[in-house]
């Protein structure tokens, strides 16, 4: 199990989850913050600290967002596990099904 981070993100990109996670495993695609599955240890800090309640336990996640469990995971397929955001970096791609969304700015 591992938390998701969900569409409220989507072109919000806040970061203050980011500054909460203890094992730096919050990583910044062009247009959202992923969660490695892997690298995060299920503590939780992230979920209160999101402006716009986008960061799910993943069993929690609704129905409509189901398949941010998903993008999150297969962010990572080509990435493998870094082993830390914050020596990483920006990474310049989104999973496709970001990719499709229109924009958000003004949704949120």
């Amino acid at each position: 199990m591992t938390y998701v981070i969900a569409e409220p993100c989507v072109d919000l990109l806040d970061r203050a989850c980011i500054e909460e996670c203890p094992v730096d495993c919050i990583y910044e695609g062009n247009r959202m913050l992923y969660i490695h599955p892997d690298e995060c240890v299920d503590c939780g800090a992230c979920e209160p600290v999101c402006p716009v309640e986008a960061i799910f336990y993943e069993d929690d996640t609704p129905e409509q967002w189901k398949d941010y469990y998903k993008a999150n995971v297969e962010f990572f397929d080509d990435l493998g596990s870094p082993g830390g955001a914050s020596k990483i970096g920006k990474i310049d791609k989104d999973h496709p099904l970001i990719e499709a969304l229109p924009p958000m700015g003004d949704a949120h």
